[in-house]
């Protein structure tokens, strides 16, 4: 396979994630009838706001190394999506990042007010469990589920992404050296996209060696795509990143950018694409679409 031709595969299995996604979104969405239609405007709101859907897609990937079809693993899927949206929901509020754009649109909060928009992100953190748990008990041993559920528990909780944000917006443990930055990434970032393809290969029934394997391609993967955001962050516009620029500056926090200097991040994220892709040795041919991605994260606009 060419280069064009890994790229353009890579860009047709991302669509076909993102279709898969936003259809069993907009089922959950319409058939649950008990949630109130206010919170209903206000998750769909968000969860409706486009996106990549990168998270979905490391799991539907990770699944498939053995080739565990992908319309089982869609409830996993789903979930991290959920959470994912939940977290930035709650991250734009004015208590935590303060800002009033999330891709391309107003924020949550600037459209439903504080009080829903946290109450949504609320709702799809358990909604995620929910979700995942209700749909993939009939298709997966428990054993296996509740594998995934932990992993993904643990990376979203008080020593995974919130402890990433504490880290974020706590101005006293704020310091601008490399070590901190870079546990700041792993545990805001990189642990929901570690958790991303270890609940995917944990469905799959993945042996112990390649599941260590999908831990390392996440945890590079997740630093090389946070660096990226840090240096978009500096060099982006609000119509190509769908956020205000120049945020993580003006908030003094501490970025791959002010800890390195641009051009140092720069190698960063070259370095640990790379290192993502070597993670993947013990796969093969399987693995392709995971290794594009990491190569295409370098050159994301948004």
């Amino acid at each position: 396979m060419t280069e064009t031709e890994g790229e353009r595969d890579l860009d047709f299995r991302l669509r076909q994630c993102r279709e898969k996604v936003d259809r069993e979104i907009e089922r959950l969405l319409t058939e649950n009838s008990g949630i109130p239609g206010r919170l209903r405007d206000a998750m769909g709101y968000s969860l409706r706001a486009g996106g990549q859907r990168l998270r979905p897609f490391l799991c539907l990937e990770a699944a498939g190394l053995v080739g565990c079809p992908a319309e089982s693993v869609v409830p996993m899927a789903v979930a991290l999506e959920m959470f994912h949206t939940a977290s930035l929901i709650h991250d734009d509020l004015p208590c935590m990042d303060d800002d009033p754009l999330r891709r391309g649109k107003p924020s949550n909060h600037v459209v439903f007010g504080e009080g829903l928009a946290t109450l949504a992100g609320d709702s799809l953190l358990l909604w995620a469990f929910e979700t995942a748990i209700s749909n993939l008990l009939p298709l997966f041993p428990a054993e296996r589920v509740l594998g995934a559920l932990q992993e993904f528990a643990k990376a979203i909780g008080p020593s995974g992404v919130c402890a990433g944000q504490v880290l974020d917006t706590d101005l006293p443990s704020r310091e601008a050296e490399p070590d901190f930055v870079r546990k700041i990434a792993s545990l805001k970032t990189g642990a929901l996209i570690r958790a991303s393809v270890l609940s995917g290969g944990i469905l799959a029934g993945l042996e112990d060696g390649k599941l260590k394997a999908l831990y390392n391609y996440g945890t590079h993967l997740g630093l090389a795509f946070q660096v990226v955001d840090d240096i978009l962050d500096v060099t982006g516009k609000t119509a190509e990143i769908g956020k205000t620029p120049g945020k993580d500056s003006a908030q003094g926090k501490v970025t791959f950018v002010s800890a390195y200097g641009l051009e140092r991040a720069r190698e960063i994220a070259r370095e640990e694409s790379r290192a993502a892709v070597e993670a993947l040795s013990c796969f093969g041919q399987e693995a392709n679409s995971l290794r594009l991605l990491a190569r295409a994260l370098l050159d994301r606009s948004s």
